[in-house]
């Protein structure tokens, strides 16, 4: 029976209509728990929002990273 609910949800949330576009990749569980802990650390609803929050203050951040060398 849940099995089928949350199908429905998640179909529901997939043909809803968006103007945002959707980006999807692959992360490691080690990152995935630490982004969970802290959007659980910061109230945070959603771990989209605790990732649009995290990338805002990567972006904002005035720290340059270093570039990496390419490999020869």
């Amino acid at each position: 029976m849940f099995y089928i609910a949350n199908s429905c949800e998640i179909f529901y949330m997939l043909s809803m209509p968006t103007e945002k576009p959707k980006i999807i990749f692959v992360m490691t569980e080690d990152l995935i728990k630490r982004i969970d802990d802290f959007r659980f650390e910061n109230r945070i609803n959603s771990r989209s929002e605790a990732i649009r929050r995290l990338i805002e203050k990567g972006l904002s951040s005035p720290e340059k990273p270093t570039p990496k060398k390419k490999p020869k």
